[in-house]
């Protein structure tokens, strides 16, 4: 099973593919992560050529694994500084 992922604002829409065919669409909001259960048939996802269309991915790890780099990489370009000294409590 693949999956696409498109990325619109503070959206992001995946649908899951199976031998070429839509297996269901999720929709979440960036910060989350998709689980299988979010995933519906009735839900449709946005073009292929539609400007947020960010690729196909393997399997869902590695969807939220891109999810997580790409929200690591936002916080970063908006000037949040990380220390790696810091404990939590």
């Amino acid at each position: 099973m693949g999956f696409s992922l498109w990325i619109a604002g503070e959206v992001a829409f995946a649908q899951g593919t199976y031998e070429s065919r839509p297996a269901g669409t999720a929709v979440i909001a960036v910060t989350d992560l998709f689980k299988r259960r979010d995933f519906r048939p009735v839900n449709r996802a946005p073009s292929v050529f539609d400007p947020s269309y960010v690729g196909l991915f393997a399997s869902l790890g590695d969807l939220n694994a891109a999810l997580s780099t790409r929200r690591r990489a936002v916080r970063g370009a908006r000037g949040t500084v990380f220390s790696a000294s810091r404990r939590r409590r």
